[in-house]
Protein backbone atom coordinates (compact mmCIF):
# COMPACT_ATOMS: atom_id res chain seq x y z
CA UNK A 1 0.00 0.00 0.00
CA UNK A 2 3.11 2.32 0.74
CA UNK A 3 3.80 2.33 -3.42
CA UNK A 4 -0.32 3.18 -4.24
CA UNK A 5 -0.89 5.99 -6.39
CA UNK A 6 -1.37 9.64 -4.59
CA UNK A 7 -3.66 12.00 -6.54
CA UNK A 8 -3.62 15.33 -5.88
CA UNK A 9 -5.58 18.35 -6.79
CA UNK A 10 -3.45 22.13 -6.33
CA UNK A 11 -3.47 24.94 -7.25
CA UNK A 12 0.05 26.73 -8.76
CA UNK A 13 0.12 30.54 -9.32
CA UNK A 14 -3.90 30.53 -8.79
CA UNK A 15 -4.32 28.11 -11.32
CA UNK A 16 -6.41 24.85 -10.49
CA UNK A 17 -4.76 21.52 -11.65
CA UNK A 18 -4.52 17.67 -10.72
CA UNK A 19 -1.70 14.99 -10.90
CA UNK A 20 0.05 12.33 -9.52
CA UNK A 21 2.62 12.67 -6.83
CA UNK A 22 6.30 10.93 -7.81
CA UNK A 23 9.04 11.13 -5.48
CA UNK A 24 9.36 15.17 -4.29
CA UNK A 25 7.41 16.34 -7.65
CA UNK A 26 3.88 16.22 -9.30
CA UNK A 27 3.37 14.97 -12.78
CA UNK A 28 0.98 17.55 -13.96
CA UNK A 29 -2.34 15.29 -15.71
CA UNK A 30 -4.56 18.53 -15.80
CA UNK A 31 -1.99 20.00 -18.46
CA UNK A 32 -2.76 16.50 -20.24
CA UNK A 33 -6.03 15.60 -19.83
CA UNK A 34 -7.68 19.04 -18.11
CA UNK A 35 -9.68 19.77 -21.57
CA UNK A 36 -11.47 16.11 -20.93
CA UNK A 37 -11.70 15.82 -17.46
CA UNK A 38 -11.39 19.25 -15.73
CA UNK A 39 -10.98 18.23 -12.14
CA UNK A 40 -10.63 14.51 -10.42
CA UNK A 41 -13.99 14.27 -10.16
CA UNK A 42 -14.70 13.76 -13.38
CA UNK A 43 -11.52 11.79 -13.90
CA UNK A 44 -13.09 9.79 -10.94
CA UNK A 45 -16.75 9.41 -13.28
CA UNK A 46 -14.63 8.35 -16.50
CA UNK A 47 -13.33 5.21 -14.23
CA UNK A 48 -9.87 6.82 -15.37
CA UNK A 49 -7.78 6.43 -11.86
CA UNK A 50 -5.91 3.10 -12.88
CA UNK A 51 -4.85 4.51 -16.52
CA UNK A 52 -3.56 7.76 -15.43
CA UNK A 53 -1.65 6.01 -12.57
CA UNK A 54 -0.15 3.84 -15.22
CA UNK A 55 0.43 6.53 -17.80
CA UNK A 56 1.91 8.81 -15.05
CA UNK A 57 4.63 6.08 -14.70
CA UNK A 58 6.10 6.87 -17.72
CA UNK A 59 6.00 10.24 -16.97
CA UNK A 60 8.46 13.11 -15.96
CA UNK A 61 7.68 15.43 -12.68
CA UNK A 62 6.47 18.32 -14.26
CA UNK A 63 6.61 20.57 -10.86
CA UNK A 64 8.06 20.24 -7.53
CA UNK A 65 5.56 19.66 -4.67
CA UNK A 66 6.51 22.71 -2.86
CA UNK A 67 5.26 24.94 -5.26
CA UNK A 68 2.01 23.63 -5.22
CA UNK A 69 -0.93 24.89 -2.67
CA UNK A 70 -2.53 21.75 -1.72
CA UNK A 71 -6.31 21.74 -2.46
CA UNK A 72 -9.25 19.75 -1.10
CA UNK A 73 -9.00 16.59 -3.48
CA UNK A 74 -12.83 16.40 -5.18
CA UNK A 75 -13.16 20.86 -4.92
CA UNK A 76 -16.81 20.33 -5.84
CA UNK A 77 -18.31 17.00 -4.95
CA UNK A 78 -21.98 16.89 -5.38
CA UNK A 79 -22.45 15.62 -1.86
CA UNK A 80 -20.36 15.99 1.64
CA UNK A 81 -21.57 13.54 3.83
CA UNK A 82 -20.57 12.96 7.12
CA UNK A 83 -21.09 9.92 9.87
CA UNK A 84 -21.31 10.97 13.33
CA UNK A 85 -20.92 8.77 16.44
CA UNK A 86 -19.12 5.48 14.65
CA UNK A 87 -16.95 4.59 17.34
CA UNK A 88 -17.97 2.46 20.43
CA UNK A 89 -15.85 4.72 22.95
CA UNK A 90 -17.07 7.79 21.19
CA UNK A 91 -20.82 6.73 21.86
CA UNK A 92 -19.90 6.28 25.67
CA UNK A 93 -19.13 9.82 25.81
CA UNK A 94 -22.79 10.70 25.41
CA UNK A 95 -23.07 9.10 29.21
CA UNK A 96 -26.87 8.76 27.82
CA UNK A 97 -26.92 4.84 28.15
CA UNK A 98 -27.96 3.96 24.94
CA UNK A 99 -26.27 1.11 23.50
CA UNK A 100 -25.03 1.76 20.18
CA UNK A 101 -27.69 3.49 17.60
CA UNK A 102 -29.12 1.07 15.17
CA UNK A 103 -28.72 3.36 12.35
CA UNK A 104 -25.68 6.29 11.70
CA UNK A 105 -25.94 9.52 12.44
CA UNK A 106 -25.64 11.62 9.53
CA UNK A 107 -24.75 15.48 8.46
CA UNK A 108 -23.96 17.42 5.24
CA UNK A 109 -21.11 20.14 4.89
CA UNK A 110 -20.02 22.60 2.52
CA UNK A 111 -16.56 22.33 0.26
CA UNK A 112 -16.09 25.39 1.34
CA UNK A 113 -15.87 23.92 5.08
CA UNK A 114 -13.04 22.31 4.29
CA UNK A 115 -9.19 23.75 2.93
CA UNK A 116 -6.04 21.43 1.93
CA UNK A 117 -2.97 19.92 3.39
CA UNK A 118 -0.82 22.25 4.52
CA UNK A 119 -2.69 25.40 5.05
CA UNK A 120 -4.09 26.38 8.23
CA UNK A 121 -7.73 25.85 9.60
CA UNK A 122 -9.36 29.19 10.91
CA UNK A 123 -10.86 29.92 13.77
CA UNK A 124 -13.58 32.45 13.59
CA UNK A 125 -13.96 35.20 16.00
CA UNK A 126 -17.26 34.07 16.70
CA UNK A 127 -15.96 31.20 18.97
CA UNK A 128 -12.62 30.12 20.72
CA UNK A 129 -14.09 26.63 20.60
CA UNK A 130 -12.02 24.71 17.14
CA UNK A 131 -11.98 21.02 17.59
CA UNK A 132 -10.23 18.47 15.65
CA UNK A 133 -11.88 15.17 14.88
CA UNK A 134 -9.45 12.81 12.61
CA UNK A 135 -11.90 10.35 9.92
CA UNK A 136 -11.39 8.46 7.11
CA UNK A 137 -12.76 9.41 3.53
CA UNK A 138 -14.51 7.30 0.89
CA UNK A 139 -14.94 8.81 -2.59
CA UNK A 140 -17.60 7.15 -4.51
CA UNK A 141 -16.76 6.05 -8.10
CA UNK A 142 -19.79 3.82 -9.33
CA UNK A 143 -23.04 5.31 -8.33
CA UNK A 144 -26.06 3.72 -7.50
CA UNK A 145 -29.21 3.85 -5.13
CA UNK A 146 -29.79 1.00 -2.33
CA UNK A 147 -26.47 -0.34 -3.18
CA UNK A 148 -26.77 -3.72 -1.22
CA UNK A 149 -23.87 -3.92 1.32
CA UNK A 150 -22.35 -7.11 -0.39
CA UNK A 151 -21.86 -5.11 -3.30
CA UNK A 152 -20.91 -1.85 -1.45
CA UNK A 153 -17.72 -1.35 -1.94
CA UNK A 154 -17.32 -1.98 -5.85
CA UNK A 155 -18.75 1.73 -5.38
CA UNK A 156 -15.50 2.81 -4.04
CA UNK A 157 -13.21 4.92 -6.10
CA UNK A 158 -10.83 6.32 -3.70
CA UNK A 159 -10.00 7.00 -0.26
CA UNK A 160 -8.09 9.77 1.49
CA UNK A 161 -8.11 11.71 5.37
CA UNK A 162 -9.56 14.36 6.62
CA UNK A 163 -9.86 16.95 10.04
CA UNK A 164 -13.62 17.34 10.24
CA UNK A 165 -13.18 20.49 12.40
CA UNK A 166 -15.90 21.56 14.52
CA UNK A 167 -16.91 25.13 16.29
CA UNK A 168 -18.47 23.01 19.56
CA UNK A 169 -20.78 25.75 21.05
CA UNK A 170 -22.32 26.23 17.55
CA UNK A 171 -23.20 22.49 17.30
CA UNK A 172 -25.57 23.88 20.25
CA UNK A 173 -27.23 26.60 18.45
CA UNK A 174 -30.20 25.00 18.13
CA UNK A 175 -32.33 21.76 18.95
CA UNK A 176 -32.10 19.11 16.25
CA UNK A 177 -28.89 19.94 13.77
CA UNK A 178 -25.28 19.98 14.28
CA UNK A 179 -25.32 22.37 10.71
CA UNK A 180 -24.14 25.41 12.12
CA UNK A 181 -21.15 24.25 13.75
CA UNK A 182 -19.97 21.86 11.69
CA UNK A 183 -19.81 24.82 8.75
CA UNK A 184 -17.70 27.35 9.01
CA UNK A 185 -15.47 28.02 6.77
CA UNK A 186 -11.83 26.37 6.04
CA UNK A 187 -12.46 25.24 9.75
CA UNK A 188 -11.81 21.46 8.97
CA UNK A 189 -9.86 19.97 5.82
CA UNK A 190 -9.42 16.57 3.56
CA UNK A 191 -6.12 15.64 2.04
CA UNK A 192 -3.41 15.37 1.53
CA UNK A 193 -4.46 13.11 -1.72
CA UNK A 194 -6.63 10.46 -3.35
CA UNK A 195 -5.29 7.22 -3.11
CA UNK A 196 -7.02 4.64 -5.49
CA UNK A 197 -9.25 2.24 -3.66
CA UNK A 198 -8.55 -1.59 -5.09
CA UNK A 199 -8.70 -3.89 -1.82
CA UNK A 200 -10.97 -4.53 0.74
CA UNK A 201 -7.50 -5.03 3.10
CA UNK A 202 -7.10 -1.22 2.60
CA UNK A 203 -9.32 -0.03 4.61
CA UNK A 204 -10.62 -3.31 7.18
CA UNK A 205 -8.82 -2.94 9.67
CA UNK A 206 -6.59 0.01 9.84
CA UNK A 207 -5.16 2.43 12.54
CA UNK A 208 -6.16 5.72 12.37
CA UNK A 209 -4.72 8.92 14.50
CA UNK A 210 -4.95 12.13 15.32
CA UNK A 211 -1.96 14.27 17.24
CA UNK A 212 -1.86 17.90 18.41
CA UNK A 213 1.31 19.38 18.65
CA UNK A 214 2.96 15.98 18.25
CA UNK A 215 1.15 14.40 21.19
CA UNK A 216 -1.52 11.50 20.52
CA UNK A 217 -4.82 12.47 21.22
CA UNK A 218 -7.39 10.10 18.92
CA UNK A 219 -6.25 6.50 17.96
CA UNK A 220 -8.60 3.66 17.18
CA UNK A 221 -9.02 1.19 14.00
CA UNK A 222 -11.54 0.83 11.57
CA UNK A 223 -11.93 -2.61 12.62
CA UNK A 224 -13.88 -1.36 15.47
CA UNK A 225 -16.22 1.17 13.74
CA UNK A 226 -20.05 0.51 14.60
CA UNK A 227 -21.05 0.87 11.03
CA UNK A 228 -18.70 -0.28 8.70
CA UNK A 229 -18.07 1.12 5.31
CA UNK A 230 -20.28 -1.45 3.79
CA UNK A 231 -22.99 -0.40 5.94
CA UNK A 232 -22.73 3.52 5.36
CA UNK A 233 -23.13 2.92 1.43
CA UNK A 234 -25.90 0.88 2.42
CA UNK A 235 -27.96 3.35 4.11
CA UNK A 236 -27.09 6.61 2.32
CA UNK A 237 -27.90 5.10 -1.05
CA UNK A 238 -31.19 4.45 0.84
CA UNK A 239 -32.40 7.75 0.93
CA UNK A 240 -30.27 9.25 -1.80
CA UNK A 241 -28.63 8.68 -5.42
CA UNK A 242 -24.87 8.13 -4.54
CA UNK A 243 -22.91 9.55 -7.88
CA UNK A 244 -19.21 9.22 -8.72
CA UNK A 245 -17.01 12.13 -6.75
CA UNK A 246 -19.53 12.32 -3.76
CA UNK A 247 -17.69 12.49 -0.54
CA UNK A 248 -18.19 10.44 3.00
CA UNK A 249 -16.54 11.47 5.92
CA UNK A 250 -16.61 8.17 7.98
CA UNK A 251 -16.74 9.04 11.52
CA UNK A 252 -13.83 9.84 14.68
CA UNK A 253 -12.52 8.19 17.43
CA UNK A 254 -12.73 9.08 20.92
CA UNK A 255 -10.14 11.80 22.12
CA UNK A 256 -11.68 15.32 20.58
CA UNK A 257 -10.94 18.03 22.79
CA UNK A 258 -14.26 19.13 24.23
CA UNK A 259 -13.68 15.72 26.05
CA UNK A 260 -11.13 16.68 28.21
CA UNK A 261 -11.75 18.42 31.69
CA UNK A 262 -11.27 21.46 30.90
CA UNK A 263 -11.87 21.08 27.23
CA UNK A 264 -8.59 21.94 24.86
CA UNK A 265 -9.02 23.89 22.05
CA UNK A 266 -7.31 24.25 19.19
CA UNK A 267 -5.39 27.82 19.02
CA UNK A 268 -3.34 29.51 16.74
CA UNK A 269 0.16 28.12 16.14
CA UNK A 270 -0.95 24.45 16.94
CA UNK A 271 -0.38 21.42 14.36
CA UNK A 272 -2.62 18.91 13.84
CA UNK A 273 -1.91 15.65 12.08
CA UNK A 274 -4.32 12.89 10.90
CA UNK A 275 -2.75 9.76 9.59
CA UNK A 276 -3.89 6.41 9.14
CA UNK A 277 -2.10 3.44 7.52
CA UNK A 278 -1.23 3.61 3.58
CA UNK A 279 -3.00 6.74 3.32
CA UNK A 280 -0.08 9.22 4.57
CA UNK A 281 -0.05 12.31 7.04
CA UNK A 282 -2.90 15.26 6.82
CA UNK A 283 -1.38 18.00 7.84
CA UNK A 284 -2.56 21.58 9.06
CA UNK A 285 -1.97 24.65 11.37
CA UNK A 286 -4.83 26.75 12.56
CA UNK A 287 -4.93 30.49 12.14
CA UNK A 288 -7.53 32.84 13.41
CA UNK A 289 -9.17 34.90 10.94
CA UNK A 290 -7.97 38.17 9.38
Amino acid sequence: MTDSPRFVSFSLEGAPGYGLVKGEGVVDLSARHGAKWPTLREVIEAGALPSLAEEAKTLPVDIPLTDIRYEIPIPAPEKLICVGVNFPDRNEEYKDGQAAPANPSLFIRFPRSFTGHGRPLIRPPESPQLDYEGEIVIVIGKGGRRIPESAALDHIAALSLCNEGTIRDWVRHAKFNVTQGKNFDRTGSIGPWLVPFTDEAQIADIQLTTRVNGEVRQQDRTSRMIFSFRKIINYISTFTTLVPGDVIVTGTPTGAGARFDPPIWLKPGDVVEVEADGLGILRNTIEDEA
